[in-house]
């Protein structure tokens, strides 16, 4: 029996009633929030309107930014600075969210807030997504407009924005493109802190 889909969403510049139907519209029934700060310029976003609104709806609200967050406590989540998202992705915290999030897919349909519009210009998309898919789950990114994109179609647009051209590079199969993509656009999107002292380069 294969996993339930959990999907994804940013709330952007939506007003609330429109971001509500946005979550009606696909049955999503629990929100996570994996913001690291949960804060936001408009009002309704901000965690302490955030989760009493969804509530008031019937959505059930949960933060996971400590846990699923791209910008990390951890000095080993950076290296140059930068937080890297293979390192993320084998850290304790961010399997324990990662395992919290699973379990309660099974009860729930999910969708992973953050802020912004595209799933590729944030973490849910590059990181917390490609996690869950290696793991056998089905991710779908709600797009503002109502549209539920497959994640492997986000994906393909990867492969497109980073500028990897699978004809020119036709001796690599899928996956290595899709690392190739997902390394190089990671490296420029990441978030960067210059007040740390970093880790020891992790083992693999």
């Amino acid at each position: 029996m294969s996993s339930p889909s959990i999907y994804t969403v940013g709330y952007s510049i939506h007003e609330w009633p429109a971001f509500v139907s946005l979550l009606r519209g696909a049955r999503i029934t629990a929100i996570a929030d994996v913001r690291s700060h949960p804060a936001a310029r408009l009002p309704q976003y901000r965690q302490e309107n955030l989760s009493p609104g969804l509530r008031g709806e019937g959505i059930a609200y949960v933060w996971l930014g400590k846990e699923l967050g791209a910008r990390r406590d951890e000095p080993e989540a950076y290296l140059d600075h930068r937080a890297d998202y293979e390192r993320i992705a084998r850290l304790p915290l961010f399997l324990a969210g990662i395992e919290r999030l699973q379990r309660g897919a099974r009860t729930h349909t999910i969708a992973l807030m953050c802020a912004e519009r595209e799933p590729l210009d944030c973490h849910r998309g590059v990181l917390i997504a490609r996690v869950l898919q290696q793991r056998g789950w089905g991710v779908k990114h709600l797009l503002a407009d109502g549209t539920v994109e497959e994640h492997r179609q986000t994906e393909a647009r990867l492969i497109d924005r980073v500028g990897i051209d699978p004809l020119l590079d036709a001796s690599a199969g899928r996956a290595e493109l899709l690392k190739r993509a997902y390394d190089e656009y990671g490296a420029v999107m990441a978030y960067r802190r210059d007040d740390l002292r970093e880790a020891p380069n992790p083992e693999p």
